[in-house]
């Protein structure tokens, strides 16, 4: 990125994205972080897993970010009766100048954001439905297969405590995911000023464009990250498997199966997007360790002794991490 032209679109380019930021973050009171971090994969083209307890606004803040691109968006309520058609689509037969045909009548997927509300309690069949449209932007019904609307996100939701009548998501679904984003409970002042806006109705005007939002996506493609980062990142990512001469002593004890190869290029597009937002020039160590907990804390496959004993998978990041960039959790900190 040298050259007049370039860094003036640099710059313009993230100052759009500032005013997406600023509007999402009025609109979605004190949950800087998590916002950050949306638009981090938003940024990288991936699809995000938020998961927190009912109520604290998953569904508030898609809604708005869809509100702020000016983008499609579509609902999905997954329940265990829900099936692959009510996804996807489904054939009806119709009749027109005495003739019948079948039409295909296109399901939610058919968005640029789509809302995978409460993924996990829906069968292993239906879940699976969003495996090709995630994977490919494209999905495969009686036969055809049917190109998704451009930009496509799949935000899917998850409560962390209630297990029953649900159905965990498989692992080749969950690396399908660019992050795991976890929203908390709002400290007092936040939750003040949300219960004194309680009954207001504020919609959120579009701040942003959805070609604005390509031309963004592709200069943080663009962004530079030394080989040196990119081979202690491989490292990194090789240490996560507990064969590994490298894993480290949490990773040995906890972990069943490390990230994968999918695991290590969303880790380096998700620290390529904060460093776009933080107006660097190159990737930083401080722009992948800000990514690590959230893309890779879904992606550690932990043993029944872990998991008995309630083993916190940003732990295990952290201690990987330090292996070659330092701590994760001292960026979280600040």
């Amino acid at each position: 990125m040298t050259g007049t032209e370039p860094q003036r679109d640099l710059a313009e380019a993230i100052a759009t994205v500032g005013r997406l930021r600023t509007a999402l973050e009025t609109h979605f009171v004190g949950q800087h972080e998590v916002v950050e971090e949306l638009l981090i994969v938003l940024l990288a083209g991936g699809h995000a897993l938020l998961e927190g307890v009912p109520g604290v606004g998953k569904t508030t803040l898609v809604r708005a970010l869809a509100a702020g691109l000016h983008a499609s968006w579509g609902r999905i309520q997954f329940t265990p009766d829900l099936m692959p058609a009510d996804v996807l689509g489904t054939r009806v037969l119709e009749e027109e100048d005495g003739r019948r045909r079948f039409v295909f009548h296109r399901g939610p997927v058919f968005a640029n954001l789509v809302l995978a509300d409460e993924i996990n309690r829906a069968t292993p069949r239906t879940q699976s439905a969003l495996l090709e449209a995630m994977q490919e932007g494209a999905v495969t019904a009686f036969g055809e297969t049917l190109p998704l609307p451009r930009p496509f996100f799949v935000f899917a939701t998850e409560n962390p405590v209630e297990m029953e009548g649900t159905f965990p998501l498989p692992e080749a679904q969950l690396d399908r995911f660019l992050a795991k984003i976890r929203i908390g409970t709002p400290g007092e002042d936040e939750l003040v000023e949300i219960l004194e806006a309680t009954g207001q109705d504020v919609d959120l005007e579009p701040v942003m464009e959805l070609r604005e939002l390509a031309r963004a996506q592709a200069l943080v493609d663009e962004v530079p990250a030394s080989r040196d980062l990119v081979r202690r990142l491989a490292r990194t990512v090789l240490a996560s498997h507990p064969r590994s001469a490298e894993a480290t002593d949490s990773v040995r004890r906890s972990v069943r199966h490390g990230v994968s190869p999918r695991g290590g290029q969303a880790l380096l597009r998700a620290a390529r997007s904060h460093a776009f937002l933080a107006g660097r020039v190159h990737v930083a160590d401080a722009d992948v360790l800000r990514v690590a907990r959230a893309t890779l804390r879904h992606r550690l496959l932990f043993n029944y002794e872990a998991e008995a004993a309630g083993i916190d998978a940003d732990a295990v990041v952290d201690d990987l991490m330090s292996l070659h960039f330092g701590s994760s959790g001292e960026v979280h900190a600040r």
